[in-house]
């Protein structure tokens, strides 16, 4: 079991670093009344998922939610 435990660490590193990365890379929200109104989602439109922008928030949400799964299976005193 420590072999297992060892890989699932180095995985959780990797994502980890990962994770840090994709969210420097993503745009910034602005805070001006335009995010508030919500008049800064129009200049995406229907096409949102498919630009880098939406690429990213879709691999950061997966990679998040493995992060969470991780920390949780290796918090667990099985090992």
């Amino acid at each position: 079991m420590g072999a297992l435990r060892i890989a699932l660490t180095v995985i959780y590193i990797l994502i980890c670093i990962a994770l840090v990365i994709l969210v420097l890379m993503q745009e910034g929200k602005t805070a001006g009344l335009g995010a508030v109104s919500g008049a800064a989602e129009t200049y995406w439109g229907k096409n949102k998922g498919r630009s880098m922008e939406g690429k990213l928030v879709k691999i950061t949400t997966g990679l998040a939610i493995g992060f969470m799964v991780l920390a949780i299976v290796l918090n667990l005193t099985i090992f």
